[in-house]
């Protein structure tokens, strides 16, 4: 019923910068849009954690490593969930997952995701 694709990872320098997007798609999505998340995973890693926004837009929150250098950010009208990532390290390489929630706020359940996006910050 929802179907989420990411787009906009990329290789770039440490201290660079990449904007990530999420793409929905599907009838109870487009109705009622819920809560999004990010998520990262390094092969041989637990998925971790990397950001949440409510359905409205104004509600967020993040994973410490990463507060004060990524934002995520929604446009419903557009059917989109953004993760501007900024002072990039190559901490940060992993693959990049969108999903949604069941919910409207920020509880971190979720139950669609993505395919992934490739970030590689080189040094």
């Amino acid at each position: 019923q929802v179907q989420l694709v990411e787009s906009g990872g990329g290789l770039v320098q440490a201290g660079g910068s990449l904007r990530l997007f999420c793409a929905a798609s599907g009838r109870t999505f487009i109705t009622y849009p819920m809560a999004m998340g990010w998520f990262r995973q390094v092969p041989g890693k637990e998925r971790e954690f990397v950001a949440a926004i409510s359905r409205s837009g104004g509600g967020m929150d993040y994973a410490d490593s990463v507060k004060g250098r990524f934002t995520i950010s929604r446009d419903n009208a557009k059917n989109t969930v953004y993760l501007q990532m900024n002072s990039l390290k190559p901490e940060d390489t992993a693959v990049y997952y969108c999903a949604s929630s069941p919910t409207t706020g920020l509880a971190r359940v979720y139950d669609y995701w993505g395919q992934g996006t490739q970030v590689t910050v080189s040094s």
